[in-house]
């Protein structure tokens, strides 16, 4: 037997039923099986090796380009997400590797400038944009020149549905969960970091209930998903109603209108003004993204372009078109 088909039969012995199995997994172009990976590993190590993988590093979670090696990007958000996925699918008996490549692309077509940037591309684009479907449209039409990862089915549906959707797999679901009890608690952490929240800020009948810690608040979290069980993946009532009311009250102090949002219209401006220029000068997009104009249109080009931006290159972008650089006399 190959190690492939090792794990193949360990995942047959040891996988709860509600799991999805590596031999179930499908591919739109077949490809030979690979001696030492399964399919979900393929897909795993496909999206980690990939170009649009690197550029979370320099994309916003909330705090646009901070000053500090502490905050998060969308890159550590990412890491934290497969972390925090991996422990309750393996305590749920799911596919670990399925629910790791899920969350290791979910945000791949995340725009920059985090959903500043994604709700001025929505407004712009025709059909709107949505990070989650670019992320789809990354791996399958984007990456490696515009041939894409060839992900398997099951990856693909797993990211397509990680915001509100339920997913077909148990392991996709998982990932939603995980997105959740991710970027609240971490934002949480980066707003009182910032100087925007204090502990005792936060609603205390939440946090009575989950915990007066980031590290709290994110057992709690795990432990009810896993309590819950993998029928249908979430939280426990009790714990998903304290969730939910802590996710309002982010959205209330942080998302909206707090001093962490106070750059967002100027990001907006600058993603119009590049959309704007692309769809008049269309051959000064990069090759890839020109073949992708004629295989889509201009428009939708132009926004695969843009939303493949770190914030760092974009605005490095913006200021090549649009702000005079000093005459050089010697």
């Amino acid at each position: 037997m190959t190690v492939r088909e090792q794990t193949e039969l360990f995942e047959d012995q040891m996988l709860c039923e509600d799991a999805c199995h590596a031999a179930e997994a499908v591919r739109d172009v077949p490809e030979e099986p690979c001696p030492l990976r399964t399919e979900f590993q393929r897909d795993r190590d496909r999206i980690l090796h990939c170009t649009s993988f690197r550029r979370l590093k320099r994309k916003t979670q909330v705090f646009l380009s901070p000053i500090g090696d502490h905050y998060r990007t969308r890159l550590t958000h990412t890491l934290e997400v497969a972390q925090i996925a991996r422990t309750m699918s393996r305590a749920l008996r799911l596919n670990e590797d399925l629910t790791e490549a899920i969350a290791l692309g979910h945000d791949l077509g995340h725009s920059p400038f985090g959903h500043a940037g994604e709700a001025a591309l929505n407004a712009i684009t025709p059909g709107g944009y949505k990070h989650y479907e670019q992320s789809v449209r990354v791996v399958e039409y984007i990456e490696k020149n515009g041939c894409g990862l060839n992900l398997t089915k099951q990856v693909r549906d797993g990211i397509l549905c990680h915001t509100n959707m339920i997913a077909a797999t148990k392991e996709g679901n998982i990932v939603r969960l995980a997105d959740r009890i991710a970027y609240i608690n971490h934002d949480i952490d980066d707003a009182i970091r910032g100087g925007i929240l204090h502990e005792d800020d936060l609603p205390h009948e939440c946090t009575e209930l989950l915990g007066h810690s980031k590290s709290q608040r994110i057992t709690t979290m795990i432990t009810s998903v896993i309590a819950h069980g993998s029928a249908e993946p979430d939280m426990m009532p009790e714990i998903r109603q304290a969730h939910d009311a802590l996710h309002a009250f982010l959205y209330k102090t942080v998302y909206s209108g707090s001093a962490a949002k106070t750059e967002d219209h100027k990001a907006q401006e600058l993603i119009r003004r590049l959309y704007a220029y692309y769809q008049e000068h269309p051959d000064e997009l990069p090759a890839e993204y020109q073949a992708l104009a004629e295989r889509f249109s201009v428009p939708r080009a132009v926004c695969d372009y843009i939303a493949g931006m770190s914030d760092d290159y974009a605005i490095w972008d913006y200021e090549k078109l649009f702000i005079p650089r000093s005459w050089d006399v010697r």
